[in-house]
């Protein structure tokens, strides 16, 4: 190799190893987070419920020199979502009826961070810092896990049913300000917002789409009945003896439920009776019914002769409507009784 020859690759080599701004680009992107999904969530809960989802920013440069770095700030930003009114101090998801249940996201397992959305406002996006070199065939790139921490606070007053917030578009805001060198150590950009005296600038929004979710089971509680009492008869009956009792329960809204009552212990098929409470050779049939004009048995059938309601999250009470029908001739002396099943089904 002649001595020229060599001296022209010498000074070529020091021209690409000099110091300067890059000529290469910078591109972040985002893996899609799973849904963060709460699971079954109680009425006035008496602890919190907490989820996690995790995703990934990966940060790619195309090739600039053997010895260059890249350096990237990147600003993650999430919005108010599909059924949010506010990001503070709570992020609200509603039902297919529109109930809400308030929860919030944060930016760490610390639960103190709210994960807002625009950069230099509070509550602010997460911030991520990544650096990589960026060898002269290949490119470089660098990636970081991204964990987005879920809660739902205690003591909320819910209604059943499923509830849910999907974030995208510029719910999911991702910006970034990168500095690029060919040789030593890429300087970080102070912020994400950044455009001047950095290499470049993006904003990319719907990078990383997540829904929120979370499910409040029907619940009943606080159930209450009272007995039927016919009354005193002398001899026989007759004439229609009516009487009523209550079934009393609480079930939180937009509870769906029904209420059956079984034959009793002395029924004649499906005709109740009541039996002599010393000489069981003896009974009186009565009947229960849906409403006040003793038309609609109340049993056990589905889809047939149940009674059906919707919680409210205050107490109901239902009305049980009796009938015992004259007989047909003297009875025995003596107290009748039976007793009914009652199953409440949500």
């Amino acid at each position: 190799m002649s001595p020229r020859l060599l001296l022209a690759l010498l000074l070529g080599l020091a021209g690409l190893l000099a110091g300067g701004a890059a000529r290469a680009d910078t591109t972040c992107t985002t893996t899609t987070p799973v849904t963060a999904a709460f699971g079954n969530v109680a009425n006035a809960a008496a602890a919190p419920v907490f989820t996690t989802t995790t995703f990934t920013i990966t940060c790619s440069t195309t090739a600039l020199s053997l010895l260059a770095t890249a350096s990237v700030r990147a600003c993650l930003g999430i919005g108010v979502g599909t059924t949010g009114t506010a990001i503070s101090p709570l992020r609200r998801m509603t039902n297919a009826s529109g109930d809400p249940m308030s929860y919030q996201l944060f930016t760490s397992s610390a639960y103190s961070t709210i994960w807002g959305l625009t950069p230099g406002a509070t509550p602010a996006p997460l911030v991520v810092n990544l650096n990589c070199n960026v060898p002269l065939l290949t490119g470089g790139s660098g990636a970081v896990s991204v964990t987005i921490y879920g809660r739902i606070p205690a003591g909320q007053t819910l209604s059943a049913g499923a509830y849910s917030s999907a974030f995208s578009g510029g719910d999911v805001r991702l910006q970034y300000a990168f500095n690029e060198v060919l040789l030593g150590t890429a300087t970080a950009p102070p912020a994400c917002t950044t455009v001047a005296g950095v290499t470049g600038n993006k904003v990319a929004t719907g990078g990383f789409p997540f829904t929120v979710t979370a499910n409040v089971l029907p619940q009943c509680s606080a159930y209450v009945t009272t007995d039927m009492d016919f009354g005193i008869n002398a001899g026989a009956i007759a004439s229609n003896i009516d009487r009523t009792s209550t079934i009393g329960l609480t079930c939180i809204n937009r509870t769906a439920y029904t209420i059956a009552l079984d034959d009793g212990l002395y029924a004649n098929g499906t005709a109740r009776r009541m039996r002599h409470d010393t000489n069981p050779a003896w009974f009186i049939p009565y009947e229960l019914y849906r409403e006040s004009t003793r038309t609609q048995r109340w049993g056990s059938t589905a889809n047939v002769d149940l009674v059906s309601g919707t919680g409210t999250g205050a107490a109901q009470t239902l009305t049980v409507y009796g009938r015992a029908p004259p007989s047909s001739g003297a009875v025995a002396a003596g107290s009748y009784s039976d007793q009914i099943k009652v199953t409440i089904t949500y």
